[in-house]
């Protein structure tokens, strides 16, 4: 679903296949230009020894490119000692923060869920897509539960979602590919709930110094399109019969 870019401000096509697989309790294909992303959201009825008694839930992520996501074979994660790579672990654990950002706790009870994310074709933004489409998941894990009454209370703070931001030839650029990625002056990741919110910016600069103005107009582009990627996570979840508005519980007060 390749789109070439007709605006610097406008992110790439995006689509979320609910209920993907048969399995899981959650699941989704999210498809940003040509990445493609499984993700899956699977609960179990138990914590970490760490956590039992405390009467609190836990979300977790794992990710994995399959090796031929990209134009050349890479090893398969999980083999001769490679598992996870560094990559890998840095990605799940941002994944997980940006997930946990958007529940209560308390309100799953004593249970686990682990948000599975497979790259099946990379292009650029696997990470940020993980993160949106993991929502979505998590999402229809937790509807499952509502419905099935294992959980009494409204789950979720607010929608997640994530999108890259990075200037190109001194341009800001929305929804970077990778041609455009691996040529960024600097490039940005932010997650946020769509409503300005943030829960997490990842930026870097390759080489040369970049201004405090150019880092703002990049995070007001980003939470614009968060906000356009929160209103197509709402439009997947409508779609597969849940009523993401009755699951979210603002807090009163946000810092």
């Amino acid at each position: 679903m390749a789109n070439k870019r007709t605006s610097n401000d406008k992110g790439r096509a995006v689509k979320i296949t609910t209920n993907f697989l048969k399995h899981p309790e959650g699941s989704v294909l999210v498809e940003t230009g040509d990445t493609m992303v499984v993700c899956t959201a699977s609960v179990e009825d138990r914590v970490k020894d760490w956590m039992r008694g405390k009467g609190r839930g836990w979300i977790t992520a794992e990710y994995a490119m399959l090796p031929r996501a990209n134009s050349n074979r890479s090893r398969r994660e999980g083999q001769f000692g490679r598992w996870p790579s560094s990559r890998s672990q840095e990605i799940q654990r941002l994944i997980g923060r940006c997930l946990r950002a958007s529940i209560w706790p308390a309100r799953l009870g004593e249970k686990s869920i682990t948000i599975d994310c497979d790259v099946l074709q990379a292009d650029g933004g696997t990470r940020t897509a993980s993160v949106t489409g993991g929502f979505v998941a998590l999402a229809l894990a937790l509807d499952r539960l509502l419905k099935a009454n294992k959980i009494k209370r409204r789950p979720f703070k607010s929608m997640m979602a994530a999108i890259s931001v990075g200037l190109v030839k001194g341009e800001v650029l929305l929804d970077l590919d990778y041609s455009e990625d691996s040529t960024a002056d600097v490039d940005l990741n932010i997650a946020g709930d769509g409503l300005g919110g943030i829960v997490e910016v990842q930026g870097t600069a390759e080489g040369e110094l970049f201004r405090a103005s150019k880092l703002t107009e990049m995070t007001n582009l980003g939470l614009e399109g968060i906000a356009a990627l929160v209103q197509i996570q709402k439009d997947a979840l409508e779609a597969a019969g849940v009523d993401i508005g009755a699951m979210v519980e603002a807090p009163e007060d946000l810092p």
